[in-house]
C-alpha cells in the first residue's frame, strides 16, 4: 500500500571545496588578505581533486574562486589607495619641511 522511501546518494562534496567556502566566507569578517589566499589556493585544490575523482563540490569552488579573486582585487586597490594617500602625505610634509627654513 505504501511505497518505500527511495534513498539517492549523490557524489561526496569536496572537502578542499568546503574548506575554501569556509576561509572565503571568513576572510570577509576576520582575517581579510590571509583568509582570501587562503580560499584561492583551496578552491584550486578542491577543483583540481574534483576533476580526478569525480567529488561533488565542484559548483562550490568555482564561486569561492570568484568570490576570492574578488576579494583579493578588492584588498588590493584598498592597499594602493592608502599607500597613495598616505604617500602622498609623506611628500607633502616632506615639501612643506623643506621650505620652512
Amino acid at each position: 500500500m505504501y511505497a518505500s522511501p527511495v534513498l539517492v546518494y549523490g557524489p561526496p562534496t569536496n572537502t578542499w571545496a568546503v574548506v575554501s567556502l569556509v576561509s572565503g566566507i571568513l576572510s570577509w569578517f576576520l582575517c581579510p588578505f590571509v583568509g582570501g589566499v587562503v580560499a584561492v589556493i583551496s578552491g584550486h585544490v578542491g577543483q583540481s581533486q574534483i576533476k580526478r575523482s569525480g567529488e561533488g563540490g565542484g559548483g562550490l569552488a568555482t564561486a569561492v574562486l570568484v568570490l576570492g579573486y574578488f576579494h583579493l582585487a578588492i584588498f588590493a586597490l584598498i592597499a594602493v589607495f592608502w599607500l597613495f594617500v598616505f604617500g602622498g602625505i609623506a611628500i607633502l610634509g616632506g615639501i612643506g619641511a623643506g621650505t620652512s627654513h
